[in-house]
């Protein structure tokens, strides 16, 4: 008997943007909730400055940080994994190799934040590596490129679009528009071959500072959400 693997649901609850200054970036990355057969799973964490915006948009939808089950952690990027101290009781997810990485990153990347190792070494640390399924209808794949150990996901939504979770190995739409990694510090040629692979397998993109992207008719992938920033001056 063929198994069908279980449809999921999914939302991005803190929408990111590529937002930058003169000589630095805001650092707003996607935070997606996911609602697999074991329970709430969140992909990445962002950054301090989503921490508020995080807690919020999961009571909103009825969850507190110990709903929680699993965090994947896309890589280990400041502006994604900053909030993992708000999930004590989840069970965290990172590729084996970004966990190496993270401990002597490229001489230019200056984004892996201190404490890390520690912060997660005290927590429910999985490690994985390769490609595989961590649980039916949600299969992990190495997306190298931005970093060496960039994971994406990959799971069917309920109406049946094939939905990648590609954090920064597709950061903003000029990386699928061009098919060409931007800010890579694994190689470029690394990343532009992860790029080329989410984009022919995929429906719908969810990247790491974007709205979702969406398949069109003619093949490209475009944008129907608008990509909002609410800025407030007190």
């Amino acid at each position: 008997m063929t198994r069908i693997a279980p449809r999921i649901p999914y939302e991005i609850v803190v929408q990111g943007n590529n937002l930058r200054l003169r000589e630095d970036f805001l650092g707003m990355s996607n935070v997606t909730l996911l609602h697999p057969p074991s329970g709430p799973m969140l992909v990445d964490t962002g950054g301090y400055i989503a921490r508020l915006g995080l807690l919020k948009a999961l009571k909103a939808r009825g969850l507190a940080p110990a709903d929680i089950r699993t965090v994947f952690l896309t890589h280990l990027h400041f502006d994604h994994s900053h909030n993992i101290d708000l999930f004590p009781q989840a069970r965290f997810i990172v590729s084996r190799r970004e966990w190496d990485y993270a401990a002597n990153p490229h001489p230019d990347d200056i984004l892996m934040p201190w404490g890390l190792h520690d912060r997660l070494r005290a927590s429910d640390l999985t490690l994985i590596e390769g490609e595989g399924e961590l649980e039916p209808g949600l299969h992990h794949f190495p997306a190298p490129g931005h970093t060496p150990g960039c994971h994406a996901l990959a799971l069917t939504a309920p109406d049946g679009a094939r939905v990648v979770i590609a954090g920064d190995a597709i950061k903003y739409a000029k990386e699928a528009i061009l098919a060409r990694c931007d800010m890579g510090f694994d190689t470029v040629e690394a990343g532009n071959a992860s790029i080329r692979r989410i984009l022919s397998m995929a429906d719908r993109i969810v990247p790491g500072h974007f709205p979702e992207l969406v398949r069109q008719p003619d093949g490209q992938f475009s944008w129907t959400e608008e990509a909002a920033f609410d800025l407030r001056v007190r």
